[in-house]
């Protein structure tokens, strides 16, 4: 029987980030402030989705927020400061190999993103780079740029038109309003609300129906889905086959259709 391995817990402080049970969750740690993202923090939560992404025990990730905002945006003080999101980037260019929308769009783990709270601006965008959405009852989504002067400076112009279609995207980018849980819902921004005592159990017991699953296969499905996304019909479909051909050659694929004609539940190892 294949032992759970044991949880391991990082060193920093703003972002925490614990593995069980094939599930990485990693934790906004400044409820102070709600979760507002500095330099700092920004560097810490990028190292750690890659660390999540590399680590062959983690078959899904789930990215929450401690206290009463999952993430209120950028931290306005440290931007006056100069500890903010334009320290990690010289005034003319951003390294895009490592800022979180652009690491969150290039894993191949599946994430869920557990909105505890408020998620405004860059946190908005954060939540949306996830690949699942569940929200707690008192959660908001906040696409407040233009209310401030700027654009969604981290996906928001690229994930929402592909999400709820041009009219619906251009709707809330363009008033800068606040959708309660139940209207994320209904605008299709989450896949569900359940009460705030219950996401986190919720969000666990999502992740480890997928970690259940053949990781092999469930990363090979994301990484098509995304190339999907700019790729013609033909051309995905070839592709789809050439990732299928080795998955054919894994031990996990046998041990599925030996569970199946088995009638029991498969055991995967990931190889």
């Amino acid at each position: 029987m294949e032992q759970a391995p044991r949880a391991t817990q990082t060193e920093s402080t703003e972002v925490l980030y614990d593995v069980a049970d094939h599930i990485a969750v990693i934790t906004l740690n400044a409820p102070e402030r709600m979760n507002t993202i500095s330099g700092p923090m920004l560097n810490d939560l990028t190292r750690l989705l890659i660390r999540a992404n590399e680590d062959r025990d983690v078959r899904c990730v789930i990215l929450t927020g401690n206290g009463r905002a999952f993430c209120a945006g950028l931290d306005l003080r440290k931007e006056r400061s100069g500890d903010g999101l334009s320290s990690a980037s010289s005034p003319t260019s951003l390294d895009l190999r490592n800022t979180p929308p652009t690491v969150l769009q290039s894993m191949d783990k599946p994430t869920i993103c557990a909105v505890n709270g408020g998620a405004a601006g860059y946190g908005m965008d954060t939540a949306l780079g996830c690949d699942i959405r569940i929200m707690a009852e008192s959660a908001k989504l906040a696409a407040a740029f233009v209310k401030r002067g700027v654009v969604p400076e981290s996906g928001g112009t690229w994930f929402l038109p592909r999400m709820i279609g041009w009219a619906k995207a251009s709707e809330l980018i363009f008033t800068g309003r606040t959708l309660s849980a139940r209207e994320a819902l209904e605008w299709g921004l989450a896949n569900e609300v359940v009460p705030d005592a219950a996401l986190m159990g919720r969000a666990r017991e999502v992740a480890r129906e997928i970690a259940a699953n053949a990781p092999l296969a469930v990363q090979a499905a994301k990484r098509m889905m995304r190339m999907g996304l700019n790729e013609t019909f033909p051309d995905h479909v070839h592709h789809v086959y050439l990732q299928l051909l080795p998955l054919f050659k894994t031990h996990d694929m046998q041990e599925g259709i030996k569970a199946f004609m088995e009638k029991r539940e498969a055991k995967f190892e990931g190889r």
